[in-house]
C-alpha cells in the first residue's frame, strides 16, 4: 500500500484576450467604477445544493467589484451574456490536449460551476470539459490525465475588511487551461517533477501568460485510512513537496487523534453553546474584556473526553488548531481550548469555574470563543461540529496553502452538485480535419527544447535542461539573441536568481521586459557583468535600469581611467609588488575588482592589473 496518493490540478492563464469577451486580458492597478452584490446559493441541475457553497452562503459576505476600463466591461459584471468562446484560447486547449495524447470532445459544452465567495460576480464560474483520457511520462513513469478543461480565471482579490470582500475584475475571465492528473504520484517530489514537466509542456506552445501568478496547482492528497484533501492554489513550485509532505504529517495525526477518541468511547458532541459571560466578567484576559466591553458574549462548548487531543504535551496532536480554524472561517479571530489553558490572561480559577459549570469530568476538554454575540455562537458551533468529524477521523476539505508550506481550512470539498448547464454560450464542434492538423504541427517538447538549446548556445546540458524546468528557457532564448549573453545570462537564471531569493528579493516584480532591457544596458556597456546581481536587486525594486546604474554608482570606465586606477593600487602597495614580482597580481586582485567592481569586467580587469604590474616591474 502507498503511504501517498496524489493527484495536481494544473490552471495556467491563457496569452489571449479574455475567454467571453474581447478585453485584454492583463492585470491594472486602476481602480475604475466600483458596484456591490451578495450571492445566494442555488441549486444544480439535480436539485442539490452543494456543501461547499452551502458553507460559503453561511458567512454571510458582501463583496465589492473595482471595474477598471480596458480590462473589463459589461460581461465581467454580469450585466450582458458572454460572447463566443475567443478562438485562440480553444486552439491552444486543444493543441495542450494533443501534446498530453488525450481524448478530445468532438463537441464542448461549457457549464456553470457554482461559486459565491464573491471572485465571480455571477455566482458561477464557467468551464467547459474539452478532453480525457489522456498521460505523459515522467522519469520512466506513465501519468495519467483525467481531463483537460477550458474556462475563465476569477476575479483578483483586494483586500477584506470585516465581512466586505473587495475584488477587481481585470483578472475575471482570463482565460484558463486546468489539467488534471489521475492520482498517480507517490512521492512528494515527484509530484514537483510532474508539475515541472507540465509547466515546461504548457510554455512550450507560446500561448501561456509567465511570471508569478499565472499558473497555479491545486494538490489532491490523501494517506492510507485518510480523505482526499485539497490544498488549492499553491503558487511556489519549490514548496509542493512541503505541502504534500505537511498534509500527509496532518492526516496521521488525525487519524491518531480518531484511535484515541474511540479507544475512550467518545461519542459525537451535541452542538450547542453555553453563554458563560458572567463567569469571566472580571477576567483579566484582554481579548475576552475587549469581547465583553462591546457588548458581545463569551459561549462555551463541552467536549467529552476530548483532553489531550485538542494539544498534546508534545505538540504532535492539535485537534485545536483544526477547530480554530472552522471558527475562523466564520470571522472570529479564534477559540481558546482547555488544553492551552490556564493561559491569555485565563486564570486556574476561572478554568475551573467554567469547568464546574459545564459538568466536566476528568478527560473532558472544552472550547470557548468571545467576540459579538452573531459571530461568536456560530463559530464556536462550526468548531465543535469539527470536533465530532474527529471522531470519523480526515473531513474531506479544501485548505488555502500558507507560505512557510503549512495549509489552512478553507471550505468543505465541492461536490457533483454545483455544476449545471450554461445556456448563453453556443457549443463548439471539434472537426476531424482540425485536429489532424494540430497533431502534425505539435510545439517543440521539452525534451527537444533542452536538447536545442544546448546545441544552438553553448550551454552545457545540465543548464539547458533546468533552463526548461524552471521556466526561463524562453526568456533565456530572447536574451542569448545576442550570443555574448547567453553564458552571463543561464548564469544569472540558475545561480544569481537563487541568491538573491535567499537575500529576500522579490524577483516576482522582476517582469520580463526590465530583465531584457538590464541584458541589453549589459551588452551596451553600461556596466560590468559583475554588477548585474546588484542592477537586478534594484529593478526588482521598482527603478528602471538607467536610475539602478546611477544609484550603484556604475557606468563603464575607459581603459585609461582604469589603468589610471590599477596604478594608484600598485603605487600604494609599491614595496609589496616589489618584493612578489608578478606573483603580487593574484593578491591585488581582489582589491582592483572592489575599485572596479560594476564598471570593467573581470577578465579585463586581470588582464590589465597583470599588464601594469609588468609595467611598474620594468620601470
Amino acid at each position: 500500500m502507498h503511504q501517498l496518493t496524489c493527484g495536481i490540478e494544473i490552471h495556467q492563464q491563457l496569452d489571449t484576450h479574455k475567454l467571453f469577451c474581447s478585453c485584454r486580458s492583463r492585470l491594472v492597478e486602476e481602480e475604475g467604477n466600483r458596484f456591490r452584490r451578495r450571492l445566494r446559493p442555488t441549486q444544480s441541475e439535480m436539485g442539490e445544493i452543494d456543501r461547499a457553497v452551502l458553507a460559503q452562503a453561511e458567512r454571510r459576505m458582501h463583496f465589492t467589484y473595482q471595474a477598471p476600463h480596458g480590462v473589463s466591461c459589461l460581461v465581467e459584471a454580469d450585466e450582458e451574456p458572454p460572447h463566443d468562446a475567443d478562438e485562440e484560447a480553444m486552439q491552444a486547449s486543444l493543441i495542450v490536449s494533443a501534446m498530453l495524447n488525450c481524448r478530445v470532445m468532438d463537441e464542448v459544452h461549457f457549464m456553470r460551476k457554482i461559486v459565491i465567495d464573491g471572485s465571480n460576480t455571477s455566482g458561477f464560474q464557467r468551464t467547459a470539459l474539452v478532453a480525457v483520457d489522456g498521460h505523459l511520462e515522467v522519469n520512466g513513469r506513465k501519468i495519467g490525465i483525467l481531463s483537460l478543461c477550458l474556462e475563465e480565471d476569477a476575479a483578483r482579490k483586494v483586500e477584506t475588511k470585516d465581512r466586505e470582500v473587495t475584488y477587481r475584475l481585470d483578472r475575471l475571465g482570463i482565460p484558463l487551461i486546468e489539467i488534471a492528473t489521475a492520482p498517480d504520484m507517490h512521492d512528494p517530489d515527484e509530484v514537483k517533477e510532474v508539475a515541472q514537466r507540465l509547466g515546461s509542456m504548457l510554455r512550450s506552445t507560446r500561448k501561456v501568460k509567465r511570471g508569478l501568478g499565472t499558473i497555479r496547482e491545486d494538490l489532491n492528497i490523501s494517506v492510507p485510512d485518510g480523505a482526499r484533501v485539497e490544498i488549492k492554489g499553491a503558487q511556489d513550485l519549490s514548496l509542493l513537496p512541503t505541502y504534500v509532505r505537511n498534509e500527509m504529517e496532518r492526516q496521521r495525526s488525525l487519524i491518531e487523534i480518531r484511535r484515541i477518541l474511540r479507544e475512550r468511547g467518545a461519542v459525537p458532541v451535541p452542538v450547542v453553546a453555553k453563554d458563560i459571560s458572567a463567569l469571566l466578567n472580571d477576567s483579566r484576559s484582554k481579548v475576552i474584556r475587549s469581547a465583553l466591553s462591546k457588548g458581545g458574549k463569551v459561549f462555551c462548548s463541552a467536549l467529552p473526553l476530548f483532553a489531550g487531543t485538542m494539544r498534546s504535551a508534545d505538540g504532535k496532536l492539535r485537534l485545536g488548531a483544526e477547530l480554530a480554524q472552522h471558527a475562523r472561517s466564520r470571522g472570529v479571530a479564534g477559540i481558546f481550548h482547555s488544553d492551552e489553558l490556564p493561559a491569555y490572561g485565563i486564570t486556574v480559577e476561572e478554568v475551573q469555574a467554567i469547568r464546574k459549570e459545564l459538568c466536566l469530568q476528568d478527560g473532558d476538554a472544552f472550547a470557548l470563543c468571545a467576540d459579538a454575540a452573531d459571530r461568536a455562537e456560530p463559530a464556536l458551533l462550526a468548531a465543535v461540529a469539527r470536533a465530532n468529524q474527529a471522531l470519523v477521523g480526515v473531513p474531506e476539505e479544501t485548505r488555502d496553502p500558507l507560505p512557510d508550506g503549512t495549509s489552512v481550512y478553507s471550505r468543505p470539498l465541492p461536490g457533483a452538485g454545483r455544476m449545471y448547464p450554461e445556456t448563453d454560450v453556443k457549443p463548439i464542434l471539434i472537426g476531424k480535419d482540425r485536429l489532424e492538423h494540430i497533431s502534425q504541427n505539435l510545439p517543440e517538447l521539452p525534451e527537444e527544447r533542452m536538447a536545442r538549446i544546448s546545441r544552438e548556445y553553448g550551454v552545457n546540458e545540465q543548464q539547458s535542461r533546468q533552463l526548461v524546468k524552471d521556466g526561463f528557457d524562453e526568456l533565456f532564448e530572447e536574451v542569448a539573441k545576442d550570443r555574448a549573453m547567453a553564458a552571463v545570462a543561464a548564469r544569472t537564471f540558475l545561480s544569481t536568481y537563487p541568491e538573491l531569493m535567499k537575500e529576500g528579493v522579490d524577483l516576482g516584480s522582476l517582469t520580463d521586459e526590465r530583465v531584457k532591457e538590464a541584458f541589453a544596458a549589459l551588452s551596451a556597456g553600461r556596466f560590468a557583468k559583475e554588477a548585474l546581481p546588484a542592477v537586478l536587486k534594484e529593478l526588482a525594486n521598482g527603478s528602471g535600469v538607467e536610475k539602478a546604474v546611477n544609484a550603484l554608482g556604475l557606468g563603464s570606465l575607459d581603459q585609461g581611467e582604469a589603468a589610471g586606477i590599477i596604478d594608484m593600487i600598485i603605487k600604494e602597495r609599491a614595496e609589496f609588488v616589489r618584493e612578489k614580482g608578478e606573483a603580487a597580481v593574484g593578491p591585488l586582485m581582489g582589491v582592483a575588482m572592489k575599485e572596479l567592481r560594476g564598471k570593467v569586467d573581470g577578465r579585463q580587469a586581470a588582464d590589465l592589473l597583470k599588464e601594469r604590474v609588468q609595467a611598474f616591474l620594468k620601470g
